[in-house]
């Protein structure tokens, strides 16, 4: 049991569940333990991925379903654990690719399909000599076999090679904030980095992702994530999505104020050592 437990809480539910209190309550109460097929399932969630695959994403939104059923769980759980589902499944449906999002495409042999291209209404992609070829329901896990097969259709044995990226919002307590086109394998440090690191005034223990008007990772759990180096796609972040970095500092003489010194003094590579030390703390 005690080994089973630890592959539950080591599994992708622990940190998606960990967004809010809420949803660290469906973990602490333990009762995916009582369903075996959760323990067929985890293992489709492969963290080490840059990319979620659909097997993974599905085995998630599984979970989830479980939770949602099972009369374990007061009503708020259980709300919370369908709304978690549910985005999965339209995740799962509809796929990753939203106008805006690039794809950087390499067939051998082919230089005019080698190229960046950027995701057009449908969403769909219009490739020179082959016209529109439709994204619909494709993950970003997918878009390199999907477009060796589309392209397969026209071209004998394509040779494809294809990286996504998307276009995110950087704001708050950073050096350069605006918009930029940010491949989807990056980490959340990466994506700091671009935006020339952070300001005097930045707080590392007040990082989030929000999407309108909500927050779709709040500081503690973004900093577990950023802990166990989580690419923008294994967040689900999308195009159009912002990082914040929050303003106001702790004291200096506390840890995190250390930290936040750390950072502007040696720069953003040696802070992910203090960002690991905050969040673990």
């Amino acid at each position: 049991m005690d080994t089973f437990r630890r592959s539950v809480l080591d599994s992708r539910l622990a940190a998606v569940v960990a967004r809010c209190t809420l949803r660290v309550a469906l973990v602490s109460l333990g009762t995916f333990l009582a369903f075996p097929s959760v323990a067929r399932a985890q293992n489709a969630w492969d963290p080490t991925r840059v990319y979620a695959s659909r097997s993974g994403l599905d085995s998630l939104a599984h979970r989830f379903e479980l939770a949602a059923e099972s009369p374990a769980y007061s009503e708020v759980l259980r709300a919370e654990a369908r709304t978690e589902a549910s985005a999965l499944r339209v995740r799962l449906k509809d796929g990753d690719f939203q106008v805006g999002d690039r794809v950087i495409l390499t067939v051998e042999e082919e230089p005019t399909l080698t190229d960046s291209f950027t995701v057009e209404q449908g969403p769909a992609l219009r490739l020179p000599t082959l016209g529109r070829v439709s994204l619909a329901g494709v993950l970003r896990s997918e878009i390199e076999s999907y477009l060796q097969g589309e392209l397969g259709k026209f071209i004998r044995d394509p040779v494809v090679r294809a990286r996504t990226s998307i276009r995110i919002m950087v704001t708050g307590e950073v050096v350069r904030p605006g918009f930029y086109a940010v491949p989807s394998e990056l980490l959340v440090t990466d994506v700091l980095t671009q935006a020339g690191q952070v300001t005097a005034r930045a707080d590392l223990g007040k990082i989030r992702i929000e999407r309108g008007n909500q927050t779709i990772w709040d500081n503690e759990a973004l900093g577990s994530e950023i802990v166990e180096g989580r690419t923008l796609d294994q967040l689900g972040v999308r195009a159009g999505d912002r990082l914040v970095v929050g303003r106001t500092p702790p004291p200096l003489g506390s840890f995190e104020g250390t930290a936040r010194v750390m950072f502007l003094i040696l720069g953003l590579p040696a802070a992910v050592v203090g960002l690991v030390a905050i969040f673990r703390h």
